[in-house]
């Protein structure tokens, strides 16, 4: 792990990592609340019962939590990983009406909880970029 990768790595990190085991032991109306969230972003998890659904969450964050902890972990892999956590989050916020001002892309007072997510997006994306341009030289 880079020095530079360090301060973004650990604070994102440690924010999955605890995000993911606070969501273990979700169950009943707060299982199927994120469920319904998720499915009305991503039909397709509909599949998916709200308790599998929770686990699978949780068991989600923490490995992406552990894989930016780790410094063995390639910056490339662990940021497309958070690239892709973040883009899932981001089309929940573009797909959940409510959550943005008619006609805009801009937040509601409910939506800007999930609004700040691009930046694991962009987050993802500066760890790919660097890791995949990193010791080439210029011509």
């Amino acid at each position: 792990m880079k020095l530079a990768h360090l301060p973004l790595r650990v604070s994102i990190g440690a924010y999955f990592l605890n995000s993911g085991l606070g969501k273990r032991s979700l169950e009943g109306a707060a299982a199927e609340g994120v469920h319904g969230m998720a499915v009305a972003a991503m039909p397709q998890l509909a599949q998916l019962d709200p308790p599998r659904f929770a686990k699978l969450l949780s068991y989600s964050e923490i490995a992406l939590g552990a894989a930016l902890l780790a410094p063995f972990v390639p910056a490339p892999l662990v940021g497309l990983g958070l690239t892709a956590f973040g883009a899932g989050l981001v089309q929940l916020y573009l797909k959940t009406p409510g959550l943005r001002e008619p006609g805009s892309i801009r937040p509601t007072q409910q939506g800007a909880g999930l609004a700040k997510d691009v930046w694991l997006v962009g987050a993802g994306l500066t760890l790919v970029l660097e890791g995949l341009t990193h010791g080439r030289r210029r011509r």
